[in-house]
């Protein structure tokens, strides 16, 4: 019920404290073991301000993929990963595919963002088999008691905050210069600390670019542009144009039907088999259509979901839309940490003429939503400071698909840097690294950063085919 508020945004960096001088020695780690990996890594607890100049602290998680080659080179990649409210621990199998070249001469280190993984993740308890029955007032009168009950200090989990925070680990690690792969979110968080902490930057790698003037919830305009260019595509394919000849029209009509009143649904639950009722808004529909855009293989699916839902079939619909609760709950997103980050750096830029401008129905709820629970969240505003340049080297990588961070974004973030290369996968959606030669390209850039990189093989990744029946994609 609460991923309808986990949209990826962008904003300008806060101002960050310094944090206290290097250890003389690097900080020991331990051996661990984590889910998605089968290897024993390294793991550190670091204890850090909670606030600066308060004796409060948070304990920060950090695994160390060590490099595999002996004599690795003694600038480790950072992994930053997205929401806010994901955590580096959650894409540890990001080491099998995007980083699987680098590693070979590099660390990989994975931090935990304060509020996420095991970084003290901000939270609330969720059974999908009840959220799949409350209305959406009750999803979120059940949110604001949540963080009625919570004793976290929200305002101290800010993007600047966590800036300082991967500042610290750098100097617990032992570390002189530092990359930084951001993903998504990621890649607001990569730019504030290239932008705060400058001399401990070497090389950025942004995979679907935050623009720094980017506010979480405007994500009307490019998620509709994602849907529009879907249904052109099924409309000049062939096959799907013939299996779904009226697809705009089943869509807009499920819409309104929606709006009109929602429906209870008696269906078999797609995990148990167990007859449950399931309630279906217009809101829960778009949210899920959204949801998918994000993956191209994914949204090929769409024109066979919303066929089978326009003609009374919902399970199909339900069974991908209950896909984020089939995970393990430790996987999730921290919604509380997403909700801190939001409201204080984005809702107070998300002005009238801004959502009057970016508006769709795919996003449409979402601001009412937000403002609710931002009342109750109740963190002050961070203010907004103009991006100063970032001068490290640069490459930005975007996927042509991408409904949240399409190029246009990284174009963006581009022009407030000295030295960027942007490289677009004409056939990707939200994220690029791990797909194709991509792994190959992080490689060849961080060993020469100030170097040309040649993106022409990101041509290469093909095209999802599209979902005609219940037997999957065509072959």
């Amino acid at each position: 019920m609460l991923k309808s508020i986990l949209l990826l945004g962008a904003l300008l960096a806060a101002a960050v404290p310094a944090v206290q001088a290097a250890p003389t020695t690097p900080a020991q780690t331990r051996s661990c073991h984590l889910p998605g990996v089968e290897e024993a890594l390294r793991c550190l607890t670091l204890p850090v301000p909670l606030e600066p100049g308060k004796p409060a602290t948070l304990n920060l998680h950090v695994t160390i993929a060590p490099a595999l080659r002996q004599g690795a080179r003694p600038d480790p990649l950072f992994v930053l990963a997205g929401g806010p409210g994901e955590a580096g621990s959650d894409v540890l199998p990001l080491l099998s595919t995007a980083f699987k070249r680098v590693r070979a001469t590099r660390d990989i280190v994975f931090v935990d963002q304060r509020g996420t993984g095991l970084s003290g993740k901000l939270e609330c308890p969720s059974d999908a088999d009840a959220d799949a029955q409350l209305s959406d007032a009750d999803a979120d009168a059940a949110l604001r008691r949540c963080i009625a009950a919570s004793k976290a200090p929200f305002a101290a989990y800010t993007t600047a905050a966590a800036a300082r925070d991967i500042e610290s680990v750098r100097r617990a690690l032992g570390y002189d210069k530092i990359n930084l792969w951001g993903g998504s979110y990621g890649t607001r968080l990569a730019q504030a600390y290239a932008r705060a902490y400058p001399a401990g930057t070497r090389a950025l790698l942004l995979d679907a670019v935050a623009a720094p003037d980017q506010v979480i919830p405007a994500g009307g305009r490019d998620s509709q542009a994602a849907l529009d260019q879907l249904f052109a595509q099924c409309a000049k394919d062939a096959a799907c144009a013939r299996a779904y000849p009226n697809l705009r029209g089943e869509f807009d009509a499920l819409v309104g039907k929606l709006d009109a009143a929602p429906l209870t649904l008696n269906l078999p639950d797609p995990r148990t088999a167990r007859q449950v009722d399931v309630t279906m808004t217009s809101a829960r529909l778009l949210d899920t259509v959204r949801n998918m855009l994000y993956a191209p293989a994914d949204a090929r699916r769409l024109p066979f979901l919303v066929h089978s839902a326009s003609a009374g079939r919902w399970q199909p619909f339900v069974a991908r839309r209950n896909l984020a609760a089939d995970f393990s709950p430790d996987g999730s997103p921290a919604t509380l940490l997403h909700l801190a980050v939001v409201c204080a750096e984005d809702m107070p830029r998300f002005t009238p003429a801004l959502a009057a401008s970016d508006a769709s129905p795919l996003t449409r709820t979402l601001a009412d939503r937000l403002r609710g629970l931002c009342r109750a969240m109740n963190v002050p505003a961070v203010p907004e400071t103009p991006p100063t340049r970032i001068a490290a080297p640069v490459l930005l990588l975007s996927g042509a698909l991408d409904p949240v961070t399409p190029p246009r974004r990284a174009q963006d973030a581009a022009s407030f840097m000295d030295h960027a290369q942007l490289l677009t996968a004409p056939n990707a959606g939200h994220g690029v690294s791990q797909l194709g030669c991509a792994p190959r390209l992080l490689r060849t850039f961080l060993d020469r950063p100030d170097a040309k990189v040649d993106g022409a093989c990101l041509n290469e990744i093909p095209a999802p085919t599209f979902q005609l029946g219940s037997a999957g994609p065509q072959p």
